[in-house]
């Protein structure tokens, strides 16, 4: 298949600072993610109450995306599909439920910890916000996946299942994190190849 997509926009979030297109827009280094987070969401002009509700993924992928997307009129008419993956799904948030039901004796089960037990949530709060009506999979590897990826995106674009394709790594546990969001269509930009995804993702 011949591959006439391109890359037009990309972001990175790891270690306090948060890059659009390779230029620093937020930074907070020293800071703890919950922290970092609420700020980052202040500075960057968020605008989604339910956004302190979110497990710690949530919140990552929901910055990433809002990036991207913010400029795009959320009235349904966005044909933009969601290719997700990481290496520990919602094991960080997992962790956290289950420590609230492992005793007995101090039984605190939180419904609103519990949401969050699927990877896949997140890409339902940025389909809320963006008001997004297509495609959508999360995907779990050992690793990141250029490959993946650019195979993917491709066969999305190529049936016409969207005319954009916002593809994440999104990975969050223990306070170690790192997204890589980038947007894929036939507007002009870096050749949608492997190679490009994994220079992109190391910068």
């Amino acid at each position: 298949m011949a591959n006439n997509y391109f890359i037009t926009d990309h972001c990175i979030i790891e270690k306090g600072k948060i890059l659009h297109n390779g230029q620093e827009v937020f930074a907070m280094p020293e800071a703890a993610f919950p922290d970092f987070a609420k700020q980052a969401y202040k500075h960057l002009s968020t605008d989604y109450a339910k956004f302190f509700k979110m497990d710690n993924l949530s919140k990552l992928s929901f910055l990433a995306a809002d990036i991207l997307l913010k400029d795009y009129v959320a009235d349904g008419s966005n044909n933009t599909a969601l290719l997700f993956a990481n290496a520990s799904s919602s094991l960080d948030t997992d962790i956290k439920y289950n420590d609230s039901i492992a005793d007995k004796n101090d039984y605190f089960p939180s419904p609103a910890v519990f949401v969050y037990t699927l990877p896949n949530i997140c890409m339902g709060e940025i389909s809320i916000k963006h008001k997004l009506y297509t495609e959508n999979s999360f995907f779990i590897f050992e690793a990141f996946n250029p490959e993946f990826f650019a195979a993917y995106a491709q066969i999305l674009l190529d049936t016409a299942k969207a005319d954009k394709v916002l593809c994440g790594w999104v990975d969050f546990l223990k306070d170690d994190y790192k997204a890589f969001m980038y947007l894929v269509s036939k507007e002009q930009g870096a050749a949608h190849t492997k190679e490009n995804i994994q220079t992109l993702y190391n910068n």
